[in-house]
C-alpha cells in the first residue's frame, strides 16, 4: 500500500531544501496532519527568483530536443508513480480515489502534449511590399521566450492546473517560481522532485509553498516577466491590481450553466449532469451550477436528477466506491450551507441533500432559488446545483448570459442551428455542445470573460503567452 513520507523539501533553484517544516498539510477527511511541508520565507523566493533571472539565458538558449527530453522524461516518471501520485491526491485534497487517478492521468496528458509542442515552435515569413515605399523589403517573425515567469496555483486540481503552467514554461524555456496551494503542495512538490533529475539549467525552477500573504513577491517582483494565476476572482483582480508591468493571465471562477432542451437524450444528459455538479464534490470552476431545463421535459429531468442524486456514494475518498468526498475544509463547507439556508429562507425549494457534517456536504439539488442570492449570483465551488425552467432556446441563453462570469457553457440539443446561437450568443469562453461545461481536453484553449479571467491556457495557448513575438525586417538593395 502507498504511504507518503512524514516531512517534505520545497525546491529552491532545482535543488531539494529543508529549511523547516513549518506546514502542516491534513488528511481533508479525517482532518489529522498527513505529513508537513518546507515553506518558504521572504528570503527563499528572493532567492528563487534571483536565480530564475540567472536561469533565463541558458534556458532561453536550450535546445528544442533538450527541453522536450526533459518533458519526456516527466511523462515517464509520472507514469512509473501514478498510484502514489493518485494516493497522495486523495490525501492532501480529498479527491475520491477515481477522480484522482483520472487526474494523474490529465496530468501525463499535459506534459506530453508540451513535449509534442516544444518542437513546433514556429514563426512566419511576412511579405511586406504592400505598397511602393516597401518594395524590397521582406519581413518575418519568430517566437522567443518570455523570460522569468510566476505561477500560484489552486488547491482543486493541485497535479493538472500545475502542469498547465510549468509544462509550458519547460516546452517554450521559460524559467519559472511557483506557489503551490498552502492546502495542497505535495503534487507540486513531487512534480519538482521529478523535475531535479533532469538537466535544467540552475534556477530553472523553484517551487516554494508559501501561505498567501507570501504571494506578494511572487505578483509584485519587476524581475518577473508573466503572472499565471489560478483561483478565486476576489485574489486574482487583487493581484492583477498589484502585478505592474508584467503579462498576467487569469483563470478564475464561475457559476456555470447547461441547457437541457425539449430534444435532448434525457438519460445520457442526466449522467453528464450528475458527473457536472458534483465530481469532486463541486470544487471546480466549471462544475455545474444552473441546470437550465426546457418547461416540456422539466418535471420528467426534475425526478430523474432527484432520484439519481440520492444514490451518490458520500464518505471516505480512498473507498473506491465514494463518489462524494470531504470539501477542502470545514469552513468552506460551513460558508457554502450558509448559502444553501439563505437560498431556502429567500423562498428556494430543498430537492434533496443539504445536510452538513464538518467538512462533508450532502450533494444538494434546490429549485426556485432567487436570482440576487449567493447562490445565483456567486461561485457555490461545492455539491449544490439548482433547477431553472424555460420556454424558449433564447430565454435560456439569456438565463445564462445573465452572471458576472464567463467561463464555459453546457448545451444540451439535436439542433445543429441553435448549437451555432448558442456559440454566437452566450458570452463565454467555451461552449460545450452535448455535456456539461465541466468537460476539457487538456490540449484545447480554456479560459474565460467577464469576471472568469484573462487569456487562455491550454498548452499550446499558454505558450503562446510565454513567449514574444521578435520581428526580422531585411532591406534588399
Amino acid at each position: 500500500m502507498t504511504q507518503l513520507k512524514p516531512v517534505y523539501p520545497l525546491y529552491l533553484n532545482n535543488e531539494a531544501q529543508q529549511p523547516n517544516t513549518d506546514l502542516e498539510v491534513t488528511d481533508k477527511f479525517t482532518g489529522e496532519v498527513a505529513f508537513r511541508v518546507a515553506q518558504a520565507t521572504p528570503a527563499i523566493i528572493e532567492q528563487g527568483i534571483a536565480g530564475a533571472v540567472r536561469a533565463a539565458e541558458p534556458m532561453a538558449r536550450m535546445p528544442s530536443y533538450e527541453r522536450q527530453a526533459v518533458l519526456q522524461h516527466c511523462v515517464d516518471r509520472f507514469k512509473e508513480r501514478q498510484e502514489e501520485l493518485a494516493y497522495a491526491l486523495c490525501v492532501e485534497a480529498g479527491k475520491p480515489i477515481k477522480d484522482s487517478e483520472g487526474e494523474v492521468t490529465r496530468l501525463i496528458d499535459t506534459f506530453r502534449i508540451a513535449a509534442e509542442e516544444s518542437v513546433r515552435m514556429t514563426g512566419e515569413v511576412q511579405p511586406l511590399d504592400i505598397s511602393p515605399r516597401a518594395k524590397g523589403y521582406q519581413g518575418m517573425w519568430k517566437r522567443v521566450p518570455i523570460g522569468p515567469c510566476s505561477f500560484i496555483s489552486p488547491f482543486n486540481f493541485p497535479l493538472n492546473l500545475a502542469a498547465h503552467k510549468i509544462a509550458p514554461a519547460i516546452a517554450v524555456g521559460c524559467p519559472f517560481v511557483m506557489k503551490p496551494a498552502s492546502r495542497t503542495p505535495l503534487g507540486a512538490i513531487i512534480m519538482g522532485e521529478v523535475l531535479a533529475e533532469t538537466n535544467l539549467p540552475k534556477g530553472a525552477f523553484s517551487i516554494l509553498p508559501a501561505h498567501r500573504e507570501g504571494a506578494d513577491m511572487f505578483t509584485e517582483d519587476e524581475r518577473l516577466k508573466l503572472l499565471s494565476f489560478t483561483g478565486s476572482p476576489a485574489v486574482g483582480w487583487d493581484l492583477k491590481a498589484k502585478a505592474g508591468k508584467k503579462k498576467v493571465v487569469l483563470e478564475l471562477g464561475g457559476n456555470a450553466a447547461v441547457i437541457i432542451d425539449h430534444d435532448a437524450d434525457l438519460k445520457d444528459a442526466l449522467e453528464r449532469v450528475i458527473f457536472g455538479a458534483f465530481y469532486q464534490s463541486g470544487q471546480s470552476c466549471i462544475g455545474v451550477q444552473r441546470i437550465l431545463i426546457h418547461r416540456a421535459v422539466y418535471v420528467q429531468f426534475r425526478e430523474m436528477l432527484v432520484a439519481r442524486t440520492k444514490t451518490l456514494v458520500s464518505g471516505d475518498p480512498k473507498k473506491r466506491e465514494t463518489f462524494i468526498g470531504p470539501m477542502i475544509s470545514e469552513g468552506e463547507a460551513k460558508r457554502l450551507d450558509g448559502w444553501i439556508q439563505e437560498a431556502i429562507a429567500a423562498g428556494a425549494t430543498l430537492l434533496c441533500g443539504g445536510k452538513r457534517e464538518g467538512a462533508m456536504l450532502e450533494a444538494t439539488l434546490l429549485e426556485g432559488v432567487g436570482r440576487e442570492t449567493k447562490l445565483n449570483v456567486e461561485e457555490a465551488f461545492g455539491p449544490v446545483a439548482f433547477l431553472i425552467p424555460f420556454g424558449t432556446f433564447n430565454e435560456a441563453l439569456d438565463i445564462v448570459n445573465d452572471s458576472k462570469f464567463g467561463l464555459q457553457a453546457g448545451v444540451f440539443t439535436r439542433d445543429l442551428f441553435q448549437v451555432l446561437d448558442a456559440w454566437d450568443r452566450l458570452d463565454v469562453g467555451g461552449v460545450i455542445v452535448n455535456d456539461v461545461p465541466s468537460y476539457r481536453v487538456d490540449n484545447m484553449p480554456y479560459g474565460g470573460v467577464k469576471d472568469s479571467g484573462l487569456g487562455r491556457e491550454g498548452v499550446k495557448f499558454a505558450m503562446e503567452d510565454m513567449t514574444e513575438i521578435r520581428n526580422l525586417v531585411i532591406r534588399r538593395r
